[in-house]
Order: structure tokens, then C-alpha cells, then sequence
């Protein structure tokens, strides 16, 4: 078994103080054992299109990147980096990072999914493709707490990314995020669930919580979930952390009592068409 924790956090636009708190979680963590740690999205920089644009940075590079890989060799932690804005030469992507416990970026994901969503709440329109571009790539990487697969947010709602995620030997699916107040409150735990259940992964999620000072609420409610769709640690609307073991016999055991990768007909079908 392996420990993975997760913060939750409500960040605001100044990178170094968001750094700062994260800073302080990463070294609790640790201290109570964890091997992998899981941030929100947008966990360094949370604000407007030009708080994003100011503060993205070339990928391996920057004032914000050193201080997390200093982080990650500091307190032997891998570290998955919900979001941060990277530049893609001359545009600007929404991007998890991973970092090995030496300090060393092994790989990353650009969001797939933009949310372009009117929302009831006082922000009301959300348009991230006015902001970041989307992404092309589907990401699983090796981990010493196994084959992690990447997702950020908005692209919970899509379960075809999931499945290719599995397809490509995912056990563990990390899910940072920034739900809306409303739009977690009605549908945040189903999709993650649901998305542990038809995958049999673990689902990780992290959650930004609160009112931020750009005037935005967000969700949080940060929980991990078995591969049977168990929720096994769970925060409410509080900042915080979470700490649980990883107990790959769980997969093992759901996946050959229901192996559902081997009854999928979906692809057999398209191909008889």
C-alpha cells in the first residue's frame, strides 16, 4: 500500500503566497507519510486572463516551477501540480505537472476539455478557450504508487477520456479541480464515482474551496474513491489536507471480479460497421 495525500486550498492571484501554503501542507504530508501529493487546479495562480498570462511560464522553467521542484526534492514527495498556466509558444495552456521526488518534472498534461459554461452563480459565464488553449495529448504515467492517469476538472464529464485513460494502463486517476459552488453541489461526487466505477481506478481529487478573491466560490469537497465507488476520505468546504493508503489489492480484486475491459463490445461494433 501507498500514501497519497491531497490539499485543498482556496488560492488567490499572488503565486508566492499560494506557494507559501502549499509549502506548509507538503511538509505535514510528509511528515505523516505520504509518497505522493495531489493540488487543485489552478493551485499556484487563480484570478483573471491576465493574472494567467503574467504569471506562465515555459515548461521546466520559472520562478514558480523551481520553487515546486525544490519542494518535491525537499520533502522526497512526488508532487502532482493540478494546474498552472504554461506557455505553448504563443499561447497559453492550463497544465498538470508531475515531479519525481528528486525534484525532476517527468510529465505533463494540457486540459483537454475548456469549460465554456453559463453557471447560476454571481460569475454567471465561464469561457476558458478565451483563455488557454486545449490540449491534444491523453497522459499515464509511472509512479511509485502505480500507473497514473491524468485528468483536470471539466474533463470529469467526459467518460470517453476516462476510458482511454484505462485502456492505457491507468490504476490511479488524478482529478484537480475548481468546481463552481453549483455545479458541485449538484453533480461533483456522481461523476467522480461514476467515473471510479466503469473505470475501476482509484479517482483522487482535489478540490479549490471558498470565495476567492476574484469573487468566484468554488466547491471543494476534495475526497478519494476505491475502484468499487467507495469514498474512503472525504473534506467538506474547509481548507485542508487528506491522507489514505493506495491498496492496489482492491483493483486487483474488483477488476477480476467484474472485468469489464474484457466485456467491452463498443469497439468490436464500431469496427463491424
Amino acid at each position: 500500500m501507498h500514501s497519497i495525500g491531497v490539499i485543498q486550498m482556496t488560492s488567490g492571484p499572488e503565486p508566492l503566497k499560494n506557494l507559501a501554503f502549499i509549502d506548509i501542507q507538503l511538509k505535514q504530508l510528509a511528515k505523516d507519510g505520504a509518497k505522493l501529493v495531489l493540488t487543485p487546479e489552478n493551485c499556484v495562480v487563480f484570478g483573471s486572463k491576465d493574472d494567467y498570462r503574467l504569471n506562465a511560464e515555459q515548461l521546466g522553467s520559472g520562478i514558480v516551477q523551481e520553487q515546486l521542484f525544490a519542494m518535491a526534492k525537499r520533502y522526497k514527495l512526488w508532487l502532482v501540480i493540478g494546474s498552472m498556466p504554461i506557455i505553448r509558444e504563443d499561447k497559453i495552456s492550463t497544465t498538470c505537472i508531475v515531479i519525481n521526488s528528486m525534484g525532476e518534472l517527468v510529465a505533463d498534461y494540457d486540459k483537454l476539455h475548456m469549460f465554456d459554461a453559463d453557471v447560476d452563480d454571481k460569475h454567471t459565464r465561464y469561457r476558458e478557450s478565451e483563455v488557454f488553449q486545449s490540449g491534444e495529448r491523453v497522459v499515464v504515467v509511472d509512479t511509485p504508487i502505480g500507473k497514473l492517469g491524468l485528468a483536470i476538472c471539466y474533463d470529469i464529464r467526459f467518460p470517453q477520456l476516462f476510458s482511454k485513460l484505462v485502456s492505457e494502463g491507468a490504476e490511479i486517476i488524478t482529478l484537480p479541480a475548481a468546481f463552481t459552488a453549483p455545479t458541485g453541489d449538484a453533480h461533483w461526487e456522481v461523476l467522480l464515482r461514476a467515473r471510479a466505477i466503469e473505470t475501476q481506478c482509484w479517482l483522487i481529487a482535489s478540490g479549490q474551496t471558498g470565495r476567492h478573491p476574484c469573487g468566484r466560490e468554488t466547491w471543494g469537497h476534495s475526497m478519494i474513491v476505491s475502484p468499487w465507488g467507495k469514498i474512503t476520505q472525504q473534506l467538506s468546504s474547509e481548507v485542508g489536507v487528506l491522507l489514505d493508503d493506495i491498496d492496489h489489492r482492491i483493483t486487483q480484486s474488483v477488476r477480476s471480479n467484474m472485468p469489464l475491459q474484457r466485456h467491452v463490445r463498443f469497439q468490436t461494433l464500431l469496427t463491424a460497421e
